[in-house]
C-alpha cells in the first residue's frame, strides 16, 4: 500500500521514516518533504498548502492512507477535504484542530472538561489587557498569541512591564499578524514538562511513551522560546501512576468534552503538561505529533506505525494489540542555523551527515534543509534532530552528541544539556 506523508520538518521525516518499514507499505511518498526525505522517500514537489493538488494526487496514485503533520493545514481544513473525498486521513478536522489553532478555544474545553490548567483571561483589546496586567499583584505571568505562531507565540513574563511588552508585540506591532490579534494571559505554572502523545479515533485513547522537550534556546532552560531544541523519552517523571491520572482525568474528559461539542476528535492529542505541586496541569494541547519528541518516540517504537494509524482513520484503534517498544533510551538533539529563534542565516552548505548516520543506533532527521545539486544547505531555523538510542539516556545522550560532532555547516548550534533534566527525577 501507498502513503503519503504531508510536511518538510523534522517530524515528518521520523514518520516517513518510520512509516517505511512496514511490511504493508509498498511505497511513502512526502509533499513537500525535504533533503532528508528525499534520501528514504519519494519527495514531490507540490504546494501542502493546496488542499485540492494534495486530494487529486492522492486519488490519482492511490494513496490508501494520508498522514498531515503539521498543525496549519489541519487548522485550515485539510483533514476535512480528504474525507469529503472518500480518501482515509490520519489527523483531527478543522473544528477538532481549533483544539490547537486558537488558545482561547482550548481554554474552554479545558473548562467545560473540569481539566486542570493555569488561571487565565482573554483579551482582543491592548488596552483592557494592559489594566489587567497593571491592576494585579506583581508576579510572572505567561502571555500567548490565541492563533498558530510557529511555535513562537508564548512569552514567559516575570514582570508586569515584560508582560505589557509583550502584549505590545502581538496585538499592536502585530508580531505574529492575525495569530495575535486575541491573547491569553495567564498565570505561569512552575515544574517539569512533560510531553505526553495519544492517537486518538473519536473513542478510544492510546497512549504513546512520554517524552520531555526543551523548548528555552539555551542551556540550563535560558533564552527565548523556540519550537524545541531537543526531546528525550522515556520521562521518567511520567510514573505509571502519573501515566494512569493524565488519562482519567485529562485525555478522557477533554475527548468527551469534544464530541459532547459536536467536534469529535481522531488524531494525535498531544499534551504538555507541567507537573506542578498541585498535580500536572496542560499547558496546552497539541493536535498532531510533537516536534522534536517524535523522533525519539519513533525511534522507540517497535509496532508497526502503518497499523496504527490505518486503524486510528478507520475508527478501529480498539482491535489494536499493545504497542511494543525498544526498552533503550533515545536523546534527540536539535542542530540549529546560526540567529535561530530570531533572524537566520541560511544556505550553507552541511558536511558530515553521512558520517553522523553511519553510527550505530543513530539517525539524523532533517527539518530546515534542502538539495542544492548535490550538497544539502540549511533552510530553517530548526535544520537536523540527531537521535541515538542507548542502554541509558546518560549513553544515549553521549551517543547523540558524538553524531552532533560529525555534522557541521558555518552558524551551526545546538544545546549541550539535552535529557540532563533526567538526573533529578532519580
Amino acid at each position: 500500500m501507498k502513503v503519503l506523508v504531508i510536511g518538510s520538518g523534522g517530524r515528518e521525516h521520523a514518520l516517513a521514516w518510520k512509516l517505511a518499514q512496514s511490511p504493508k507499505v509498498t511505497q511513502v511518498y512526502c509533499i513537500p518533504g525535504n533533503a532528508g526525505t528525499d534520501a528514504d522517500v519519494i519527495n514531490i514537489d507540490l504546494d501542502p498548502g493546496n488542499g485540492k493538488e494534495m486530494v487529486e494526487f492522492a486519488t490519482r496514485n492511490n494513496i490508501a492512507l494520508t498522514v498531515v503533520g503539521p498543525e496549519a493545514p489541519l487548522v485550515e481544513g485539510l483533514v476535512d477535504q480528504f474525507r469529503k473525498a472518500g480518501l482515509k486521513v490520519f489527523g483531527p478536522t478543522k473544528a477538532a484542530a481549533r483544539l490547537e489553532g486558537s488558545k482561547a478555544f482550548f481554554k474552554e474545553i479545558m473548562r467545560g472538561a473540569q481539566v486542570p490548567t493555569a488561571d487565565y483571561q482573554v483579551f482582543q483589546n491592548f488596552s483592557e489587557a494592559e489594566s489587567y496586567i497593571r491592576e494585579r499583584e506583581e508576579s510572572p505571568l505567561v502571555v500567548k498569541a490565541d492563533g498558530l505562531a510557529a511555535g513562537k507565540g508564548v512569552v514567559v513574563c516575570d514582570t508586569k512591564e515584560e508582560a505589557i511588552a509583550a502584549i505590545r508585540m502581538m496585538m499592536v506591532k502585530e508580531a505574529f499578524g492575525a495569530a495575535g490579534k486575541k491573547v491569553v494571559i495567564e498565570e505561569k505554572l512552575v515544574g517539569q514538562e512533560v510531553s505526553v502523545l495519544a492517537i486518538v479515533d473519536g473513542r478510544t485513547i492510546v497512549t504513546l511513551e512520554a517524552a520531555q522537550d526543551h523548548k528555552a534556546a539555551y542551556d540550563g532552560d535560558t533564552g527565548p522560546n523556540t519550537g524545541g531544541m531537543g526531546a528525550y523519552s522515556p520521562a521518567p517523571f511520567a510514573t505509571p501512576e502519573l501515566m494512569d491520572e493524565v488519562i482519567s482525568k485529562i485525555l478522557i474528559p477533554t475527548v468527551h468534552e469534544m464530541k459532547r461539542r459536536n467536534c469529535e476528535f481522531s488524531g494525535i492529542l498531544y499534551a504538555g503538561l507541567m507537573l506542578t505541586a498541585h498535580g500536572p496541569k496542560v499547558l496546552e494541547y497539541n493536535v498532531r505529533l510533537g516536534d522534536p519528541e517524535t523522533q525519539p518516540v519513533l525511534m522507540r517504537l517497535k509496532s508497526d506505525l502503518f497499523d496504527i494509524l490505518m486503524a486510528a482513520a478507520e475508527g478501529k484503534l480498539k482491535d489494536i494489540p499493545d504497542l511494543e517498544w525498544d526498552e533503550r533510551a533515545a536523546v534527540c538533539v536539535v542542530m540549529a542555523s546560526e540567529g535561530y529563534p530570531g533572524t537566520i542565516s541560511k544556505g550553507h552548505v552541511i558536511r558530515g551527515l553521512a558520517d553522523a548516520d553511519a553510527l550505530p543506533d543513530t539517525k539524523v532527521f532533517h527539518a530546515g534543509t534542502a538539495l542544492q545539486g548535490k550538497d544539502v544547505i540549511n533552510t530553517g531555523g530548526r535544520v537536523l534532530g540527531v537521535t541515538a538510542l542507548g542502554e541509558s539516556i546518560d549513553v544515549a545522550k553521549r551517543k547523540a552528541y558524538e553524531a552532533v560532532r560529525c555534522i557541521r555547516w558555518q552558524g551551526a548550534w545546538c544545546r549541550k544539556d539535552i535529557s540532563d533534566k533526567a538526573r533529578n527525577a532519580k
